[in-house]
């Protein structure tokens, strides 16, 4: 059994979703492990991470759109906002989905379907460096 792992760092420019498919698959095939299975950690509490459709840019915005409209800015009932508006319910929109992926690998590649992506889903309004932890165990 082998164990790869690196740090990839996003850098947003505010709300929405940001693909790091590629570099996923890439750390994969450059670990030279072919059969496991890799987590994916993002290492934030106002961002997170899913796995969504990469063949229309329209899921992607309209996820945005559908999580600002759940969880808007300006609840006044809210308390912690020592950050600005956005903070907590960057906080909740991140509680709603996650920070964590498991994603099997054979053949040296994330077995993902084919119109599967890898997102960074960034809820802060002004742009952060988030970074997103990939570990891999296998042969």
């Amino acid at each position: 059994m082998k164990q790869a792992q690196t740090q990839i760092d996003v850098a947003t420019t505010g709300q929405g979703l940001y693909e790091i498919t590629r570099e996923v698959a890439d750390f994969v095939r450059q670990s030279a492990i072919v059969t496991g299975q890799i987590t994916v950690y993002c290492r934030h509490t106002s961002a997170s991470l899913t796995i969504q459709e990469n063949a229309d840019p329209d899921v992607q915005t309209d996820l945005a759109a559908f999580f600002s409209r759940l969880v808007p800015e300006g609840m006044e009932w809210l308390r912690h906002t020592s950050e600005g508006p956005d903070d907590m319910p960057a906080h909740i929109k991140a509680a709603l989905t996650d920070v964590s992926l498991a994603i099997p690998v054979a053949d040296g590649a994330p077995l993902l379907g084919t119109w599967q992506g890898v997102y960074l889903f960034e809820h802060r309004t002004r742009p952060h460096r988030r970074h997103v932890v990939i570990h891999l165990v296998g042969e």
